[in-house]
């Protein structure tokens, strides 16, 4: 009897248990689609496009069709309209092109706010859908934004068409023509496209908005330091219903451990209809965790929007804590320390795709100047993908964002839409904590002083208060100066600059060298000639020419160094195609395939050592500037950021030194170490680098023997390669003797093969340069296994296989 009656005990608690039961599931269920609901569905749209170029297409009814051909080609974005050859010898292809994009609502987004949006698209755009236009856009570096509530079918296919013109147009800028321009604008649909879905009661988009100061999420900080951190946050909250709504808003800073630090709400306010208000949120913070480039702290902050209690519409996006100031006496203040801006410049293009780079590619090209040592970058010479903004926020890489410009001065039409791109970057980018100055110039052109004075009000008209900086290289109405090295000659004036305000060198180490040959040092090899004394000077031309380049850079750093000058920013970081000439810039400290050269280390040897908490970014590094294969060079510079370095040879010790004391390392934060062999003997160089009388990094030079074979890899840089994101990752081929050891003057032709959810970009086969071949690997929608492989005649074949999950 006794398990009967604990049965019906059971059952009777199960009983009373049950509408309890149901209330939770009920609770739960209610907050299942309470939380569908409040999410926006905001997507990439960057799958299952169609693209066409070089022919008459008329855009009429039967371009929406299906069965309208045309030759059609499937793409997903980003993409480029044109895969351009290696070296596009001032060529690079200009036209119109057409993308077209078949797509179905569900019913359930009906009565919802929708709309596209494109970060990017080169560089006139006519937005078609169903066969309606709905939209142009003047300006290839900027997003637009387009709303298409009150045109998209629910009941059928919707076709979305883009016409794009690429070709010269001297209204817009950069605005020269590309067979005159230092860069190539290149061609495409090149970022991403979203598709946001959101109540009609939303957060508005700032371009969309098209308000001074205003629009979306505007987020500035009237105090900040170790103790307390106060941030003010303005939400432009729009009504597209046809009637009044009733809105509040809550905002909730989240710590990087997902702890809410502070949660606030405001009242509800009366929002008429198809109008917006401002709503307001603040927060004061204790002992903050502060943004710097030692120390990226980022929180994250979500703003809820809620209409009669309700969420409905819901953003998310980081939050950096700082204070910076720029003067003359005290040069750049961060977070009350000061700080010397050492930095670069960067061109967005790669290889072959030209700005058609996945987010994941960007976040590698900021992880590598990270990488090298640098603390801020210039965006030369335009707005660049936001998402290599967002990956300097989360790295720690200061920049200087800037509009499209080089060398022209348009007309009234034109300065009209330089002066719209300071505004529409300001507005999209005004939240980055890594953003300290605006460029609101253009570089290296004539412009009037009334343009020069528009263009900087609109920089303090968009983001008024403090923090806020301008710059330019003309001395005159911007708040920092920012003039190139080569626009001047020996001794710089800057050096010698009294005037009351910032003073930054924008570039320098190329042009002075190979214009003006104004570098103090160009005899260090009295063998070269002029040409390659200069800093332009590709992997492949030999040790000497790559040391000369370093050579360059270090002396014109060190001279940078001797003014006031805030900061400098080398020319540049990675070699690129121009417009106007038929062979690559060369005067990168990477190449363009991103394979450091010697003047990468030299920059990386500058960073000092974290003892306590060693990463990528700031370890003890050592590298040898000297292939070890040519009798008659032998002086070995080594880059380290050690206190002493000791050199052997075939493992004995030639000599143990502390860095050099020259003309040229005289503000160096570490100088190299120069070493000088009597002889030349076959075999193994070695560096070792000591900090307090202990080796804490070593380096090996071996001579190089006959090659045997090729070694594979893949640069990730910070970002595994991912499926389904249209990434895409350089695949490197050295050649390589038995011991390893990369045979620096091989130029086989390498052939590459992959099987597998991937494909290869590029020359194939290709030349190698300096020892190594490279082509862009693309990975696809599905992942799983990859299989690569790399010949050359009389070599073993090199292999490698990666798995996508």
């Amino acid at each position: 009897m006794k398990p009967i009656l604990k049965n019906q005990f059971y059952i009777k608690r199960l009983k009373q248990l049950i509408p309890i039961v149901i209330i939770l599931f009920q609770l739960s269920c209610k907050n299942v689609l309470h939380t569908s609901q409040t999410e926006p569905a905001n997507k990439l749209f960057n799958d299952n496009w169609e693209f066409v170029k070089d022919i008459n297409v008329k855009i009429d009814s039967s371009l929406f069709l299906k069965e309208n051909n045309n030759n059609w080609q499937k793409v997903e974005l980003p993409h480029t309209a044109q895969i351009e050859p290696l070296v596009i010898k001032g060529a690079q292809w200009q036209g119109i092109c057409y993308y077209r994009k078949f797509f179905q609502l569900p019913t359930e987004s009906k009565g919802q706010h929708i709309a596209i949006k494109f970060e990017g698209a080169m560089q006139v755009a006519e937005v078609y859908l169903n066969n309606k236009l709905v939209k142009t856009n003047f300006g290839g570096y900027l997003p637009f934004y387009i709303d298409i509530t009150d045109i998209i079918d629910f009941e059928n296919e919707n076709c979305l068409v883009v016409k794009l013109d690429n070709r010269n147009n001297p209204n817009v800028p950069p605005g020269k023509p590309v067979e005159d321009l230092d860069f190539n604008i290149y061609s495409g649909i090149y970022r991403n496209v979203w598709l946001l879905v959101t109540d009609k009661l939303h957060i508005s988009d700032p371009i969309d908005a098209n308000k001074i100061a205003g629009g979306g999420v505007f987020i500035t900080f009237p105090e900040v330091n170790n103790d307390l951190a106060k941030i003010n946050v303005d939400v432009d909250v729009k009504n597209d219903h046809n009637e009044k709504s009733n809105a509040s808003i809550e905002a909730i800073l989240i710590d990087k451990k997902g702890q809410t630090v502070e949660k606030t709400s405001s009242s509800a306010q009366e929002i008429q209809a198809n109008q917006s208000t401002v709503f307001q949120a603040k927060f004061e913070i204790k002992s903050p965790n502060l943004w710097s480039p030692d120390s990226p702290y980022l929180y994250s902050l979500k703003i809820n929007v809620l209409k009669d209690g309700r969420i409905v519409d819901s953003q998310t996006q980081p939050v950096g804590l700082r204070s910076f100031g720029f003067s003359a006496k005290n040069g750049f203040i961060l977070n009350g320390k000061k700080l010397k801006l050492r930095g670069t410049n960067r061109h967005q293009e790669y290889p072959y795709i030209g700005y058609a780079l996945s987010d994941n590619a960007n976040y590698r090209d900021a992880y590598k100047i990270k990488q090298a040592g640098f603390n801020f970058v210039r965006l030369s010479h335009y707005p660049q993908t936001e998402s290599f903004i967002s990956a300097c926020d989360e790295l720690g890489i200061l920049v200087m964002d800037a509009i499209p410009g080089w060398q022209f001065f348009g007309d009234s039409t034109f300065q009209d839409n330089a002066i719209q791109d300071v505004r529409k970057m300001i507005r999209r980018d005004r939240n980055h904590p890594s953003i300290i100055i605006w460029e609101a110039s253009l570089n290296e052109s004539g412009m009037n002083k009334e343009f020069m004075q528009k263009a900087n009000n609109a920089v303090h008209e968009e983001y008024p208060g403090k923090d806020v900086y301008t710059s330019g290289w003309i001395d005159d109405v911007y708040d920092i100066f920012i003039p190139a090295r080569q626009h001047s000659k020996p001794p710089y004036y800057w050096n010698k600059y009294d005037k009351n305000k910032p003073l930054l060198v924008a570039e320098y180490g190329d042009w002075e060298y190979y214009a003006q040959n104004a570098g103090f040092n160009q005899k260090e090899f009295k063998n070269l000639s002029e040409e390659q004394r200069t800093s332009r000077q590709l992997r492949g031309f030999g040790q000497k020419r790559l040391l000369q380049q370093a050579i360059n850079y270090q002396e014109s750093h060190n001279d940078n160094l001797n003014g006031n000058a805030v900061g400098d920013a080398n020319w540049l970081m990675f070699d690129y195609n121009r417009g106007y000439a038929p062979d690559i810039e060369s005067s990168g400290i990477m190449d363009i395939f991103r394979l450091p050269k010697f003047a990468w280390y030299f920059y990386k040897s500058q960073i000092n050592i974290d003892k306590n908490e060693p990463t990528d970014f700031n370890k003890p590094m050592i590298f040898i500037s000297n292939f070890y294969n040519d009798p008659s060079f032998l002086e070995i510079k080594v880059y380290s950021n050690c206190s002493e370095v000791e050199l052997l040879l075939n493992g004995k010790t030639v000599e143990k030194r502390k860095p050099d004391i020259d003309k040229n390392s005289t503000n160096l934060t570490h100088p190299p170490f120069t070493f000088k062999l009597k002889d030349f003997v076959p075999g193994e160089l070695q560096a070792k680098g000591y900090l307090n009388g202990n080796v804490v990094v070593s380096a090996i030079r071996r001579t190089p023997l006959n090659a045997v074979g090729i070694k594979l890899w893949i640069d990730e840089s910070g970002k595994q390669i991912e499926k389904a994101s249209n990434d895409i990752v350089f695949l490197h081929a050295a050649i390589i003797d038995v011991n390893g050891t990369i045979i620096p003057d091989a130029v086989n032709n390498i052939l590459f093969s992959v099987n597998g959810d991937a494909t290869l970009v590029g020359v194939n086969p290709i030349e190698a340069e300096a020892g190594i071949a490279s082509i862009l690997l693309k990975a696809g929608k599905n992942g799983g296994e990859i299989k690569i492989s790399a010949s050359s005649e009389g070599l073993k074949l090199g292999e490698l296989k990666l798995v996508l999950p």
